[in-house]
């Protein structure tokens, strides 16, 4: 009987063991829609350069992200956005040290159907439009026909940047909201399938989104300025209006495989991920 009990904590001991040694060679990420194709790709080139290691890759949004970081539901939060001091508190709270880490830049594309005339907008009148005092798209050179306007959810981090910088023009007094009637998707994909759908429909992504489904609006700070499409080169330059950085998020300074892959994104290969995946790298290749 005691050599069967021996056996038994003897086999539990080692699959403990086993399962621990998974979890050192495992992370879960989370976090931003906008990141989330750019973090299957990094992921999938670390797999591929470390056969040991897994890593497992979703979005949700950037909020998701950060609940799931100071939850300990992930190791790695994804976010188009800062951490927000509220969440920084929470954070500390539950003994969770959010380190910021900046791996790469993107443009935020605003989309309209490729057979909307309108090709064109200033920062104004894409405000106007966002808020809903601007209503026909006959207002802005296109057609005599209501302009549906789609967001993402307001849990989505580049829901929060594009009404902090483009309806607020990063006012802090200002309480400029979306339109009432806009359309809140749920992901980055959702809106460009609309946009693809809908010749009335206007809405904006992270411009790894772009594709010939759309059409890419150039904009203008004002109607004095130049209008700029959303490109790498546009972006890299600062000349595009409407650009941001994305984060990945750790638990205090990042050790062991966080450490390994959040090295791997500021790597020469991984910045090369980064172009590829139609985003803005942060460190030039040498």
């Amino acid at each position: 009987m005691f050599k069967k009990l021996l056996l038994v904590l003897m086999s539990l001991m080692f699959a403990s063991s086993v399962f621990a040694a998974k979890d050192r060679f495992s992370i879960q990420i989370k976090g931003s829609d906008t990141m989330v194709n750019l973090g299957q790709a990094w992921a999938e080139k670390f797999m591929e350069k470390n056969p040991g290691d897994f890593i497992a890759v979703t979005g949700g949004g950037s909020g998701t992200g950060f609940s799931s970081l100071i939850s300990g539901a992930c190791d790695i939060a994804m976010s188009s956005r800062n951490i927000k001091e509220k969440e920084i508190a929470l954070a500390k709270n539950k003994g969770i040290n959010p380190n910021e880490i900046k791996a790469a830049l993107d443009g935020i594309a605003i989309v309209v159907n490729t057979s909307n005339p309108a090709g064109k907008l200033t920062m104004d009148q894409l405000a106007g439009i966002f808020t809903g005092r601007i209503a026909n798209w006959r207002e802005v050179g296109g057609e005599n026909k209501r302009i549906v306007v789609l967001s993402r959810e307001v849990n989505s981090g580049t829901h929060v940047y594009f009404k902090e910088h483009v309806l607020r023009k990063n006012d802090t007094n200002s309480k400029e909201e979306f339109a009432s009637g806009a359309l809140m998707l749920s992901s980055s994909q959702a809106i460009a399938d609309e946009v693809a759908g809908n010749p009335s429909a206007i809405g904006y992504y992270g411009m790894g989104y772009i594709s010939n489904r759309q059409k890419p609006v150039a904009i203008a700070k004002d109607e004095g300025s130049a209008y700029v499409p959303p490109t790498v080169e546009n972006v890299l330059s600062g000349i595009y209006p409407i650009s941001r950085p994305l984060f990945l998020y750790t638990n205090g300074m990042p050790e062991g495989i966080v450490k390994k892959f959040a090295d791997f994104t500021l790597s020469e290969d991984g910045q090369a991920i980064v172009l590829a995946t139609d985003f803005v790298p942060i460190r030039a290749k040498n």
